[in-house]
């Protein structure tokens, strides 16, 4: 294998805007079809390998490290549902899960409901979309994806004679939902660019040609998705754009009837609803509620003017989302960056919180079918406790641990350190820091530290647990989170000040943090690494644009690198849907706002880190060619000599490998970048 890097051939394009021109030299490599663009993203492939070829033996080491900690052989915590208690299960040398199920008690016969080996077969990408059993158990509606282009087509399986039916539904999406009737099921289709944007009824037994368009949604920034209230009363369709939601209802029992609105779309309004004895629980952003709030409507009349609050609105909580329980409700919500669970007696109207022992942690909604419980199942993590499954009696306030994620080899918490720092943005703003160590790390003075980030769509990085991260951390690395605007940690506000004409402050928040680790001597510029995918792929490429001295490597993921192209082309998936994220380039003041920070177009002739950049080729989320572009207009620009690799997986999508074993595989390689390019490969390979 060649040594040399494979050069892109030249071919201006002219791309028109704002009564200018653009040349775009590789806009070719969007021919996905084109033999020449697979060519050349497999030479790219064939060069990363190359260069990687050395260090195969400590991959090797590193894969089996991580594998080693894995309990190949492992079940799930079951969930009741019903008459049954419903579970997944893992074997050793398989990359799948198996579901499973038993009826009465989980002393009973088990049923194999599901093994995605089998649906895999030699298929070397497989992904189940939705997975739901019909209302009386009897079917099992499953969806599956074999290319990693998040279209998936449904099956309909007879649990009891374990065939599936002639039903068989492609080009849908993620949700779908059964009216109680046990036969007709809700569905959502996909749109030219991968937009879920129409509810679709099928009856069991029926051609799918007739299946019923109930709803359709023109507006392109919209998505549709279709789900059912806990206490399976209504069918609630969603409708949502980035800073708007509507909510249609239609009872479960009458699956022909016509679909209400609890409150029409209202621009700027975001809601969502669940349903408790005729009455909808909604958590809303209406009336200045910036960090939402919880009010309550009657089922009979529920538009906004109907809306009454249930608990005083509090800028300091930001509020994500609820579930119903007969006599409780549980709030998720966050304070001072870090995730909480409220309880709520809904007859005697107290509440309370769960207490956490760590003081970086965090806290999650678990499954919870069950509408007539006591119980809660919720999920707890920190950088050193692993994922924890709790079962909490809302009434007595006690908790059983259910299960806590096995870290085979002896792993031991009480030898790493968390702590969470602030750095100061330079607008003055506190960034937090999350950290996680091995004592000892920083004893013989600055250590190698991964950055991480993301900081887009107000989705929060919280502080969780990896088995896989031991292998840096046990090699004296440091691993932080910067949680930098554009997420949702501190709030709506923290999200609303990272995007649209304010998404540099994602960069240089991030480049602060960096640089408050270093002024602090957690690390130096030769030792800092950093790492983010997708918008924290578009972060990574603007960082090392802005401050290259500030790395010494970079890894991103799949990352949106040619936001002003993408964003000007309505055509791609999801595109128009983005412009209440980054902006209408149509408008020249985003247009010129883009193009300052857009990667693709702000390479220059500089040094950069060395880079390790991946693409999947089937993605449909951040297509290929971005990744593959930046990387070929590097390759002729940059001024330095670092290591410059693109690794496209060739089967998959957005999300890499689908595959437990060759997901670690994927991260070892990634690990060993790291390693490499700080000089650490041989000190690693000697590790006991």
């Amino acid at each position: 294998m060649s040594l040399t890097p494979p050069i892109a051939t030249v071919r201006p394009h002219t791309l028109p805007a704002h009564g200018h021109t653009r040349i775009d030299n590789y806009y070719w490599l969007r021919e996905k079809e084109n033999p020449e663009v697979i060519a050349y993203l497999e030479a790219e492939n064939e060069y990363t390998k190359a260069i990687m070829k050395d260090t195969e033996p400590l991959q090797e080491t590193l894969f089996q490290e991580m594998k080693g900690r894995i309990q190949e052989t492992d079940l799930s915590v079951p969930v009741k549902m019903g008459d049954y208690f419903y579970y997944t299960r893992t074997e050793e040398g398989k990359q799948y899960n198996i579901h499973c199920r038993k009826q009465g008690n989980l002393e009973n016969d088990e049923q194999i409901i599901l093994d995605i080996n089998a649906l895999a077969g030699d298929s070397p990408y497989c992904a189940v979309g939705v997975f739901e059993p019909s209302p009386n158990h009897q079917l099992l509606a499953y969806s599956v994806d074999l290319a990693g282009n998040e279209t998936y087509t449904i099956y309909v399986k007879d649990l009891r004679t374990g065939q599936n039916l002639p039903d068989v539904i492609p080009a849908t999406y993620y949700s779908l939902a059964w009216a109680n009737d046990n036969e007709t099921l809700y569905y959502t289709v996909l749109d030219e660019a991968l937009r879920p944007h129409q509810l679709r009824r099928h009856r069991l037994g029926s051609s799918i040609q007739d299946d019923v368009v109930v709803y359709q949604e023109e507006d392109a920034r919209f998505f549709l998705g279709i789900g059912k209230s806990k206490d399976e009363t209504y069918l609630l369709m969603s409708l949502n754009s980035k800073e708007t939601d509507e909510v249609q209802f239609l009872a479960a029992d009458n699956p022909t009837d016509t679909f209400q609105p609890i409150h029409p779309r209202e621009q700027g309004v975001e809601y969502g609803a669940e349903h408790h004895r005729g009455r909808f629980y909604i958590f809303t952003n209406a009336d200045g509620a910036k960090n939402f709030k919880i009010v309550t409507a009657p089922v009979d009349n529920p538009g906004r003017a109907n809306w009454t609050d249930l608990m005083p609105y509090d800028e300091a909580i930001k509020i994500d989302g609820l579930e119903m329980f007969r006599d409780h409700i549980v709030i998720y919500q966050r304070q001072d960056g870090l995730r909480q669970i409220r309880v709520g007696d809904l007859n005697s109207g107290d509440y309370h919180l769960i207490p956490f022992p760590e003081p970086v942690y965090t806290a999650w909604e678990g499954e919870n079918p069950e509408f007539d419980t006591q119980v809660l199942r919720f999920h707890y993590a920190s950088l050193i406790t692993p994922q924890s499954i709790y079962d909490y009696h809302m009434v007595t306030q006690e908790r059983t641990l259910r299960k806590q994620q096995p870290v085979l080899g002896g792993y031991e918490p009480e030898q790493y350190l968390s702590e969470r720092v602030w750095a100061v943005a330079e607008d003055g703003t506190r960034v937090p820091i999350s950290l996680v160590y091995k004592k000892g790390a920083r004893d013989g003075g600055r250590a190698p530290l991964l950055l991480y980030g993301y900081g887009s769509y107000g989705h929060s990085i919280d502080p969780n647990f990896s088995s896989n991260r031991l292998s840096l951390l046990d090699r004296g690395f440091i691993y932080a989170i910067a949680h930098i605007r554009g997420g949702g940690e501190m709030g709506r506000l923290w999200y609303e000040n990272g995007k649209y004409l304010h998404k540099r402050n994602s960069f240089t928040d991030f480049i602060a943090c960096a640089e408050h680790l270093i002024s602090e001597e957690y690390t130096t510029p030769q030792q800092l690494m950093a790492m983010g995918g997708s918008a924290g792929g578009l972060l990574m490429g603007a960082i090392a644009t802005m401050r290259p001295d500030l790395f010494q490597g970079v890894i991103a993921h799949v990352p949106f690198v040619d936001v002003v192209t993408t964003m000007s082309d309505p055509t791609i998936p999801l595109t128009v849907t983005e412009y209440e994220e980054w902006g209408n380039p149509d408008d020249e003041t985003y247009y010129r706002y883009m193009l300052s920070y857009s990667p693709y177009d702000m390479v220059t002739a500089q040094p950069y880190p060395n880079l390790l950049v991946t693409a999947g080729l089937n993605d449909p989320r951040v297509q290929y060619w971005e990744p593959a572009k930046w990387v070929a207009k590097l390759r002729v620009t940059k001024t330095d000599d670092n290591l410059l690799l693109l690794r496209t997986n060739m089967g998959a999508g957005h999300g890499g490998a689908s595959g437990r074993y060759d997901y670690l595989r994927e991260i070892a390689e990634e690990y060993v970048f790291f390693l490499e390019v700080l000089g650490l490969t041989d000190a690693a390979a000697k590790k006991d």
